[in-house]
């Protein structure tokens, strides 16, 4: 079995090579998703290094009443919260090179989070870069709110046999891929 950190290198450099921008049809099994679920605070992540575009979910989600697009924060306690965001408004780069809302406002809790993914398996485990962020937040998230979903999103080449997987690691609720949501 590899570490996480080789399977991680090797998923990064696949993803590299393979990637490719989802089109807008790509997003119509999350979007009934998210009305099937009456989900309202939407969490997406804003794409860096080759991973899923979210760009696209963001546009087609702008329009929808009742509904709010989220970004996570890195705090300076490095924890991770997520606020309020819209396609238009500013972003700056955070200490890991990731950007993230430039306006600071209040917190708002998602009834749905999207995550990046650099690999996944059939078990619903994903693989992350390695700082825990997501775990963090979505183990003290879920403690106190069990309604939340979570969906990884990836492409089908990210799947990998198994992952390495400890007791602070959160399994997601859903995968999307280019091939559907799992």
């Amino acid at each position: 079995m590899f570490s996480k950190e080789k399977v991680r290198k090797k998923f990064i450099l696949i993803r590299k090579r393979k990637y490719f921008l989802p089109k807008k049809i790509f997003f119509k099994p999350l979007i009934n998703l998210i009305n099937k679920k009456k989900r309202k605070k939407i969490a997406l992540y804003y794409p860096s290094n080759y991973e899923f575009d979210t760009n696209k979910l963001f546009e087609l989600l702008k329009f929808r009443k009742n509904l709010s697009t989220l970004l996570p924060i890195i705090s300076s306690k490095n924890s991770m919260k997520f606020i309020k965001w819209k396609l238009s408004e500013p972003l700056k780069v955070n200490k890991y090179g990731f950007l993230e809302p430039a306006i600071i406002k209040k917190n708002s809790n998602p009834d749905l989070i999207l995550v990046p993914v650099v690999a996944y398996d059939k078990f619903y485990n994903r693989l992350g870069y390695g700082k825990g962020y997501y775990d963090r937040f979505l183990g003290k998230y879920l403690k106190k709110r069990r309604n939340i979903l979570t969906i990884g999103l990836a492409f089908s080449f990210q799947k990998y046999k198994k992952i390495p997987s400890s007791k602070h690691d959160v399994k997601l609720d859903y995968i999307l891929t280019e091939k559907g949501i799992f």
